[in-house]
């Protein structure tokens, strides 16, 4: 799914546009066992709550593509025979109002969701009338007759807040407020099928994950019987290393600056020409890279070797986690630099007396603690 897709299912989830059938809740204590289990009517509820409920589901469809949100295939024979893509058909089919469908899942995450704390699985249906257009392009209101039906889960710590004194404005006066317990931003999540080009892809599905570091590998399987991703986060510390075991003594600051440079580049070409796919990587970028940089071809070559071996001759990784596109930094171990990310060439590498420098060119509106300097010729 790229951000176009995913922000019309996501600007459906508000209390005027939505045509949600119903709300599921199963909540879980930390050793697995169901506190409590419930159907909710988004209809029935004050607007205040089902805009909470509903807040939850967006974080679901939010973060970056490659990082936080994952595409998860399934092959044609996992469509046909799998009881992973069965069942999740079947919570789209019954829009989850089987109370046997819907407690196998709701039990299938609680074997395989790693939890050392409270937690509430969430679970919505919502049937997308998509809109029709006619040959010249208008919207044809009249014969909107196909319908994107999806499920959308959403797995919530909740946590014990701390005992306070809050404003009581009914006494106008403050009282104390016991400890209670709060559902927080999603840890994980999914949406089935998924939504590309203005329809269902049941080859498909997308999968949420705050922490770009932990994907909840059992989660994974148990729902779409894949093998998880590596982590944006390890694809991102796989790929540094890979870099520094590769060039070694080549492995200048020039290097990776240009490696830096050709990726943000590439990056905003994409942006410009309103690409909603997130950007791909290969090794045969990089290497163009090293190679332009004037890395020996040994280095080149055992880099793309490397990469076959780490990652894989034909995969490609997200731009995202090659460079970060919102830092630069250069560490020490006593000063740390952070520059924006397109103004990299501000900074450069000199040798000055036998000693290594960085240098950043400051032009104007230099400050040291708050205070605006004049750097004396």
């Amino acid at each position: 799914m790229n951000k176009k897709d995913i922000g019309k299912i996501k600007r459906r989830l508000n209390l005027e546009k939505h045509n949600i059938t119903c709300i599921r809740g199963c909540y879980v204590n930390g050793q697995g066992d169901v506190i409590t289990a419930f159907t909710r009517s988004l209809q029935a509820m004050g607007q205040e709550e089902g805009e909470m409920y509903l807040s939850l589901f967006r974080k679901v469809l939010s973060g970056n593509q490659g990082q936080n949100l994952l595409d998860m295939d399934f092959t044609p024979e996992q469509v046909m025979e799998s009881q992973q893509h069965h069942l999740l058909t079947a919570l789209k089919d019954c829009a989850l109002r089987d109370e046997d469908i819907v407690d196998h899942c709701f039990q299938l995450i609680r074997d395989s969701f790693q939890a050392e704390e409270h937690y509430l699985i969430l679970m919505l249906h919502d049937g997308y009338d998509l809109p029709q257009y006619t040959q010249d392009g208008e919207m044809d209101r009249d014969n909107a007759t196909q319908v994107f039906h999806y499920v959308l889960c959403a797995v919530c710590p909740v946590k014990l807040t701390k005992d306070a004194l809050c404003y009581n404005a009914a006494e106008n006066d403050f009282r104390s407020k016991m400890a209670d317990w709060a559902v927080s931003a999603p840890e994980v999540g999914f949406l089935f099928p998924a939504f590309e080009e203005g329809a269902a892809n049941i080859y498909r599905a997308l999968y949420y994950t705050r922490d770009t570091a932990v994907h909840q590998d059992a989660l994974i399987d148990a729902l779409f019987g894949a093998a998880p991703p590596m982590p944006a986060k390890a694809q991102q510390e796989a790929f540094q290393a890979l870099l520094q075991d590769t060039l070694q003594e080549d492995c200048s600051y020039e290097v990776l600056q240009a490696v830096h440079d050709q990726v943000m580049e590439k990056m905003e070409v994409q942006k410009a020409e309103k690409i909603q796919e997130p950007l791909m990587i290969g090794k045969w970028d990089v290497t163009q890279v090293l190679e332009e940089c004037g890395v020996p071809q040994e280095k080149a070559q055992a880099f793309e070797a490397k990469y076959d071996e780490q990652f894989g001759s034909q995969t490609q990784l997200s731009a995202a986690n090659v460079v970060s596109p919102r830092q630069f930094r250069l560490r020490t171990p006593n000063v740390v630099i952070s520059v924006s990310p397109d103004r990299s060439d501000l900074v450069e590498t000199r040798i000055i007396d036998g000693h290594p420098y960085i240098l950043i060119r400051a032009e104007e509106g230099v400050e040291v603690n708050g205070v605006n300097v004049n750097i004396q010729p």
